[in-house]
């Protein structure tokens, strides 16, 4: 079943139920990569990508920037989500409407209706750089789910329960996938392993993550 609203347009995607409340929304956004990586550039452009570094002073292996009307952040105060971006003190780039309503649509596939992201963390991965297992949990209100795209070269999803000793799968993520996890698995440990070298006939040496929230 396709689905067109605003001009923009999904096929519908193979579904992989991965817990109650998260679901494996296969190529969902692989119709329209190349209008949000374009979309993409812009913002880097704008907000370049940079290496944030850890409350407890390490750097990240990822690096990073934000669009919408709060971006997250991470220093040696700790993490939260500031309107400005501390590099150049300017107000985070806005989330282009291309962005937003892939956001909504997936999260609606997934049964989450109404969601409305005001963040969306971009994260770019090079080879060996990788994300820790963690919760997203700096939200003030964990009721809205979490959507995951990824672009690039593939990566490896490591997804727990609640617990950070809970046994974690592993999935395979490829350009256009697209994870959305709320409800009982919304506070879920998760994390990427290293990123295996690769090229991507479009990004190269490199993947995106698209990680849309409800901040505020």
């Amino acid at each position: 079943m396709t689905d067109l609203f605003d001009g923009f347009e999904i096929a519908g995607p193979a579904r992989e139920p991965l817990a109650p409340g998260a679901v494996l929304l296969r190529g969902f956004a692989q119709p329209h990569a190349t209008e949000l990586l374009a979309a993409i550039e812009a913002i880097a452009a704008q907000a370049p990508f940079r290496r944030m570094i850890t409350p407890g002073g390490h750097q990240m292996s990822v690096a990073m920037t934000n669009c919408g009307s709060v971006g997250w952040v991470t220093d040696r105060s700790g993490y939260r989500y500031d309107p400005v971006d501390p590099d150049s003190g300017q107000r985070w780039p806005a989330m282009p409407p291309l962005l937003r309503q892939l956001a909504e649509q997936a999260a609606s596939e997934a049964g989450f209706a109404a969601f409305a992201p005001d963040a969306c963390l971009i994260n770019c991965y090079e080879p060996g750089a990788k994300m820790s297992l963690h919760q997203d949990r700096d939200e003030r209100d964990v009721g809205a789910p979490i959507v995951s795209v990824s672009l690039g070269l593939p990566a490896t999803f490591l997804f727990g329960g609640l617990k950070r000793s809970d046994k974690t799968q592993r999935y395979r993520l490829a350009h256009g996938d697209v994870v959305v996890w709320g409800g009982p698995a919304r506070l879920a440990f998760h994390g990427v392993a290293p990123l295996a070298d690769g090229e991507h006939a479009r990004l190269g040496r490199r993947r995106i993550n698209l990680t849309f929230r409800r901040a505020r």
